[in-house]
């Protein structure tokens, strides 16, 4: 059995793209296969497995020789500590090559420039299982689509993301706009998580300059009921970075309607790395930055500690 998985803090591409390979293994190549999460999957991604009919995949437990399949990161950091015992088949994914992932042979990874693992897995793909998709895995991957380009307004979004997206919602019969914002408005449901929970639900370790960090994104449509709370989170954030080996946690609440971001500032450091990083005047406990949505594209590159 062949175990496909993302990365920790599971999101709708994560989640969704180790269901779409379980379809994939077992139907097209006939090679036994199961999805699984580390930790509980996110509010959005919860309600495109409901919508589509799908249980939450089981919590993963990855044995030494265990054969895997990683979906959605190529990141240590964000595997199974012995995720290099594992008997690795084959990487999907759209983010930048981390290293540090070694396999027993040589294995099949496919990394493109593209918003989603989901637009990978589609491009791929070759008929008959193009032909023989259900529509069930059409709506899968069209949610994953729709949730890492944040119905097209991130910069991370590529013609072929488009295209596809477009093709799957005609396939469906279903209206882009309309199944986006009820997307996003699960997505912007944070009223049962803690700060603590808030500050990991959708967040990355990265190291900069020397400096270790945690960068948490919440991406919103309804910011304010976020930044009502930036006390309690900056008062939650020194317990969350030392539990967590980081030195700074940072917050950006993602605006989608008005494409911009809030970056929490809860130390001197912090502000300090907004400056430096973003050429913004920072004055109080956060700072605008317009135009700023992306993570992997405006956030990690313009980082400067």
């Amino acid at each position: 059995m062949i175990k496909i998985f993302g990365h920790t803090a599971p999101d709708t591409d994560a989640t969704c793209s180790s269901l779409i390979w379980e379809w994939y293994l077992n139907e097209m190549q006939q090679k036994p296969a199961k999805a699984y999460v580390q930790g509980a999957p996110n509010t959005e991604a919860a309600f495109v497995l409901q919508r589509w009919g799908f249980d939450t995949p089981a919590l993963l437990d990855l044995a030494d020789g265990d054969k895997a399949v990683i979906v959605d990161t190529n990141n240590p950091a964000e595997l199974p500590e012995n995720i290099n015992n594992a008997d690795i088949k084959q990487i999907i994914d759209h983010h930048l090559l981390v290293g540090g992932i070694k396999t027993k042979a040589p294995i099949n990874v496919t990394i493109r420039p593209v918003a989603a693992t989901a637009t990978v897995m589609y491009s791929i793909m070759r008929t008959p299982a193009l032909e023989q998709m259900p529509d069930a895995i059409k709506g899968l991957i069209l949610s994953c689509i729709l949730s890492d380009t944040l119905e097209f307004r991130s910069p991370t979004t590529t013609p072929r993301d488009v295209e596809i997206a477009k093709r799957l919602a005609a396939d469906l019969g279903i209206d882009i706009g309309e199944y986006a914002a009820e997307m996003f408005a699960a997505k912007s449901d944070i009223s049962h998580f803690s700060d603590a929970e808030l500050l990991r639900l959708d967040s990355k370790k990265f190291e900069v300059d020397g400096v270790k960090f945690r960068i948490s994104v919440l991406e919103t449509t309804s910011p304010a009921t976020v930044l009502e709370r930036t006390d309690s989170i900056i008062n939650s954030i020194p317990a969350v970075a030392n539990a967590d080996g980081v030195d700074q946690v940072l917050l950006f609440v993602v605006d989608i309607l008005n494409e911009a971001a809030t970056l929490i500032i809860p130390n001197e450091t912090v502000r300090v790395i907004a400056q430096k990083s973003f050429g913004v005047a920072v004055d109080g406990t956060t700072v605008l930055l317009p135009g700023v949505m992306s993570r992997k594209k405006q956030i990690i590159p313009n980082l400067k500690a």
